[in-house]
């Protein structure tokens, strides 16, 4: 017998490992392991055992030991991991990495031990020795049937002295247990019932019903739930994930920001108590352990994350739900580069899980299934509730009252109203900082950050030029370092300059601000918008990590400060970004009885996007751009791939980057573009060139990368990769 390893040490193969007799019986697929490599120890994991000896021209070692006798990987899971790796052109180990938190199997957090307190219940509380007291506290842990060591000792105004003094009598019993760490432990969840659904709701609950029987059975097991923006999708969510409960079985639901996360996990905790687990980065090691390991134990059957909980180890897997499905920040950008809402349609297939794909703005490629029918469609249009669509108005900020402005006075007028009456605001600006360059108004000089071709962005609150790619920052000169004739000007508005020219019309408002800036803290998600939820601001105003998802009743006010900022980006899908953008985050307005109302600022008041946004005209506005799309051969029609040549010498860079495009070129069913300089054309010290590669299938695209791979061997200065079904051309 021998096994093959995938190790850590990213090689991007695997490697045969001998078993000795005396771990044969206990080894498993999916098991982690104890190889030796070279002069050094490395862990990895079972991929595949074989009968018989290794190939002759192959000197295997024995594995050295299990790690964890409980497989880490079910074959399922295995099987996806494999798939994902093949998809994506990734080493394998990436996406096992990707799939595990580090906090399981690098080995440096253990259990969580805490003393625990329980009563002998066979001992007389009426013993003399027995202080009125001691009596007192011993009746009392009773009473609590025990519990931990910190809680008895709060709640009974106790000591360790005196604990421990009963327990040496006989009277108590103290020892150390497991603890599990769950981000839920400090919330005061209240339960909560399912809520009537109205007829659409429904409708898309017995659609999602029927493919429980029918995933793995050949028939569509995934639908799409296009529910325009407070239309009560999560209730409908809810409700079938209830069954999947009662049949025994598990889900999995992925949100695209982790700032959804703490209301997601709310709701979803309240309607399921412990069943509910949480996955995500902005969790502490100890957490992601204990999640992780609640879920493989099955005590977790509900799982709540961003982009990596698609790989959750839930055994017995009845739906998964992907909601805000056409979010691009379901795409991982490096390896692997894998886009969570296609490996859980991949999972579904492979586990016989359905999967629910929702959104008020689908994506493209998403809502061309829908209609191809290899996906089924489910619709509501109709807000759940008391809520009602809100009004929306697009303002043209040439008019020149608004011109310049950073806030069109009919906004402003807007929000005075809002503030009058109590109702709160909400402001989007996908554009964090206080501004978005440091010109010189005399020469025209751009203070630009010497390691990524991207200028600076002036940064208020530390008062010094960041680069939002590499991170390096410096303090602004006093004079322009070209000319030295004036000092630089700040340019361009973020969400910091927003922030503080509010709080200069509205000197009484209580504003916040969330952002990358303002959420860098652990839990800073979470309290930003539970403070804004219980009404201690008035606004709040941010990026897109407040477009979506997000349900506050005493919201009436959204203002798009700049609806023009993601159309004019150099990508064929700008129009679709646009189109959700402006489209989610006016759906945050008018959720309850209060009816809403939505001004978008754009310098474009013509575009036709932005007035179908506007309209919320999905359908038309999904047709036109299809149409485009087919005439230009874009996805959905093809799939596209990005080759990305990266080095700090530009030629080299230039000369990798044409090879790779002639050598694909001469592949059969690629269509090959030239090898061009990217559009940020220095990254973080490195130049970047790239090549666009269409295809009909992402398959074709892999096999023909692994190829090239193979075939040539690129110096260690020059890095290159490909990225399957590309998001950012940037």
């Amino acid at each position: 017998m021998f096994v093959k390893v995938a190790t850590d040490l990213s090689l991007g193969r695997l490697f045969a490992y001998t078993v000795p007799e005396e771990l044969a019986k206990k080894l498993a697929v999916g098991q982690l392991l104890s190889v030796q490599f070279g002069h050094r120890r490395a862990k990895g994991y079972a991929m595949e055992i074989c009968e018989g000896a290794p190939p002759p021209e192959i000197k295997a070692r024995p594995i050295n030991a299990i790690v964890d006798e409980i497989p880490l990987f079910s074959p399922s899971l295995l099987e996806l991991v494999r798939l994902v790796a093949r998809y994506t052109a990734s080493p394998v180990e990436s996406v096992l990495r990707a799939a595990v938190p580090a906090a399981v199997t690098g080995g440096r957090v253990g259990e969580k031990k805490l003393l625990y307190v329980e009563p002998v219940e066979d001992a007389s509380l009426d013993d003399a020795s027995l202080t009125p007291r001691q009596k007192w506290i011993c009746e009392n842990i009773r009473r609590l049937k025990g519990g931990w060591a910190s809680a008895i000792k709060r709640e009974l105004s106790t000591t360790d002295a005196t604990l421990k003094q009963l327990s040496s009598r006989g009277f108590l019993r103290i020892d150390s247990r497991r603890c599990a760490r769950t981000p839920l432990a400090a919330r005061n969840v209240l339960p909560s019932r399912p809520l009537p659904l109205n007829p659409q709701q429904s409708a898309a609950l017995a659609a999602i019903r029927e493919l429980f029987p029918s995933a793995g059975a050949g028939k569509p097991a995934t639908l799409l739930l296009r529910g325009i923006t407070g239309s009560g999708k999560t209730e409908v969510y809810l409700q079938a994930i209830a069954d999947v409960l009662a049949r025994g079985k598990g889900a999995i639901v992925l949100v695209p920001e982790i700032a959804l996360t703490p209301q997601t996990v709310g709701r979803f905790a309240s309607r399921f108590g412990g069943k509910v687990a949480v996955l995500h980065s902005a969790l502490s090691e100890g957490e992601r352990r204990d999640e992780w390991h609640r879920i493989r134990s099955g005590e977790a059957r509900v799982v709540i994350g961003p982009r990596s909980a698609v790989f959750a180890p839930v055994a017995n897997l009845g739906l998964i739900v992907v909601d805000e499905e056409h979010e691009t920040s379901y795409k991982q950008e490096d390896l692997p580069r894998y886009n969570a809402r296609d490996a859980a349609v991949l999972r579904g297939s492979i586990e016989g899980a359905p999967v629910v794909l929702g959104s008020a703005t689908p994506s493209l490629e998403s809502w061309h299934n829908a209609l191809t029918g290899k996906y089924s469609l489910a619709e509501i249009n109709v807000r759940a509730g008391a809520g009602t669509e809100p009004v929306v108005k697009i303002i043209d900020m040439n008019e020149p009252d608004a011109a310049g402005r950073i806030f069109s006075p009919v906004l402003v007028a807007a929000i005075k109203s809002r503030l009058d009456c109590g109702e709160q605001t909400m402001l989007f600006l996908n554009r964090r900082g206080y501004a978005r360059s440091a010109t010189c108004p005399v020469c025209g000089y751009v203070a630009t950050c010497p390691e990524c071709s991207l200028p600076y962005t002036y940064h208020s609150f530390d008062s010094c030029l960041r680069c939002h790619v590499c991170g390096k920052w410096e303090l602004p000169p006093p004079k322009c370092p070209e000319c030295g004739k004036a000092a630089l000007d700040y340019r361009g508005i973020g969400t910091q300059r927003a922030e503080s020219a509010l709080a200069a019309i509205f000197p009484s408002a209580r504003i916040l601000r969330m952002d990358a800036d303002s959420t860098g803290r652990r839990s800073s998600h979470d309290e930003i918008l539970g403070a804004f939820r219980r009404r201690e601001a008035d606004i709040l105003v941010g990026t897109q990590m407040i477009a979506k998802g997000l349900d506050f009743p005493s919201v009436t006010l959204v203002g798009v400060l700049n609806a023009d900022s993601s159309l004019n980006m150099p990508d064929f899908r700008a129009c679709e970004r646009t189109f959700q953008l402006v489209s989610q985050v006016a759906g945050r307005a008018g959720r309850a009885e209060l009816p809403g109302e939505v001004y978008v600022q754009t310098y474009n008041p013509t575009s036709k996007v932005i007035r179908a946004a506007a309209k919320g005209d999905f359908a038309s506005f999904a047709a036109e751009e299809l149409d485009v799309r087919r005439a230009l051969s874009f996805p959905p029609y093809c799939r596209l791939s990005l080759v990305m040549v990266k080095s700090r010498n530009p030629g080299e860079a230039e000369k990798w980057a044409k090879f790779a495009s002639e050598a694909l070129g001469k592949v059969s069913g690629l269509s090959v573009g030239d090898a061009v300089p990217s559009a940020m054309e220095k990254a973080d010290g490195w130049f970047r060139w790239q090549v666009v590669v269409k295809s009909k299938s992402a398959s074709l695209a892999a096999r023909a990368w692994n190829w090239l791979a193979g075939a040539s061997t690129p110096p260690p200065t020059v890095k290159m990769s490909i990225d399957i079904d590309a998001f950012n051309f940037v």
